[in-house]
């Protein structure tokens, strides 16, 4: 029989980053170390962590390339101090003078960057309530998937918007993925209709565990976030959940019940190929009807 998998103590933290890097850092860290005080041996911070803005001038001006963005090294010293794997759910990378990255940044307990994931989703988006989101006019796209090996198991990366493409988490999963992340700022309106929903189908549909670190309330740029940060078994409970303050929520995950889970459902054993309909078939299906 193999060695039975340690457990490990998680922790997320909640923020409500705003246009001011150097607060929001502060803010980030301070929430990070108690996360780390408090034993957490993973801690994953939310989308946007070091700057919440609306405005592309605003984004230019406060955001630079990966070798000078203060977020970047100073995060990597604090995993390194606190020995812990610090996984900041996002930080806005500059990569021209017209498009910036939405990436994250997963840190080893050495300070060393393990896995960047660069946002693939772009949130294009007119909400019933009047809000316009236009993330592909400042943003660049991921083009790959991304797993990193942590001494508990294997981890997808996704953030925020992808948590709506259920082939991403199917492809992570089959990949060999136990746990995966969503750090992530969801509306206030689209959290409310299908942020829970949404994050229990993608660990139930997966057998994954699922950490969701959330942005939650009124930002200075005039956005409200849903917060809620969620820690999911792959089971579907809800086994730690936060409000709407800036907060920070642990819980004991145990990587044997990933392989309860899909032992007891074993749909991804039970994937098959098959072939869409193509538009003739459509069309004929429609004429005989």
């Amino acid at each position: 029989m193999g060695k039975k998998p340690e457990s490990f103590r998680a922790a997320l933290v909640q923020l409500r980053s705003e246009s001011v890097v150097e607060k929001n850092l502060e803010a980030a860290e301070a929430a990070v170390r108690t996360a780390a005080g408090d034993g957490a041996q993973y801690v994953q911070t939310p989308e946007n962590t070091s700057l919440m803005v609306l405005k592309t001038r605003a984004l230019f001006e406060k955001t630079g390339p990966e070798e000078d963005n203060p977020a970047v090294e100073r995060f990597s010293g604090l995993a390194k101090e606190l020995g812990i794997w610090l996984h900041i759910g996002s930080v806005a990378i500059q990569l021209s003078d017209k498009k910036v990255a939405n990436r994250s940044f997963l840190y080893t307990p050495r300070g060393d960057i393990a896995a960047r994931y660069d946002k693939i989703h772009m949130f294009d988006v007119d909400l019933p309530n009047g809000e316009t989101y236009r993330e592909s006019k400042n943003y660049q796209p991921g083009h790959r998937a991304v797993i990193a090996e942590l001494p508990w198991g294997k981890f997808g990366l996704t953030t925020c918007y992808d948590l709506r493409f259920p082939a991403l988490y199917r492809s992570l999963a089959q990949a060999g993925a136990q746990f995966v992340s969503v750090p992530s700022a969801f509306t206030e309106q689209t959290g409310k209709a299908h942020w829970h929903v949404l994050l229990r189908a993608r660990a139930i549909e997966n057998g994954v565990y699922v950490f969701a670190a959330a942005q939650g309330g009124a930002h200075d740029m005039g956005r409200s976030t849903y917060g809620h940060s969620l820690i999911i078994s792959p089971w579907g409970e809800i086994i730690a959940e936060a409000g709407t303050e800036p907060d920070v929520i642990f819980a004991e995950i145990d990587p044997v019940q990933v392989a309860e889970a899909r032992t007891r459902i074993p749909s991804l054993r039970h994937d098959r190929d098959f072939k869409s309909p193509s538009d003739a078939e459509v069309v004929a299906v429609k004429e005989a009807s």
